[in-house]
């Protein structure tokens, strides 16, 4: 995420749209790791938006972006024009809620796992 916001203060428009998409495909694996024990590994990432559906409110939350974010991903990786700033900063904009989510449902899992062991001690 850190690179995505480095990219877009610097005008890279088509790197800060890559890495606001990458960043927002590894917020998800979070999710929908630690909701569902899964991870989406294939090719496809609707397998990974079906994954974060069943993840609760935070996962249909993140696949609202995600799904927006991985429209972009050809654009930005394959295709050799520039991506308008507007686009870019929305981009970052997406990504950066995503990683908020996954931020969050990490922090409640190891408050949860905190909780548990002081409880067994």
């Amino acid at each position: 995420m850190a690179s995505a916001k480095d990219d877009l203060g610097q005008r890279r428009m088509i790197a800060a749209t890559s890495s606001a998409v990458h960043a927002a495909i590894n917020a998800s694996d979070v999710v929908s790791g630690i909701r569902s024990g899964q991870r989406s590994a294939g090719e496809s990432h609707g397998h990974a938006l079906e994954l974060l559906k069943k993840s609760g409110a935070d996962g249909v939350a993140l696949a609202k972006d995600l799904s927006r974010l991985v429209a972009l991903k050809p654009k930005a990786e394959y295709d050799p024009a520039d991506i308008a700033p507007g686009t870019a900063r929305q981009a970052v904009e997406w990504a950066d809620r995503c990683v908020e989510i996954a931020l969050r449902v990490l922090a409640s899992r190891t408050q949860a796992n905190g909780s548990a062991t002081a409880a067994n001690r």
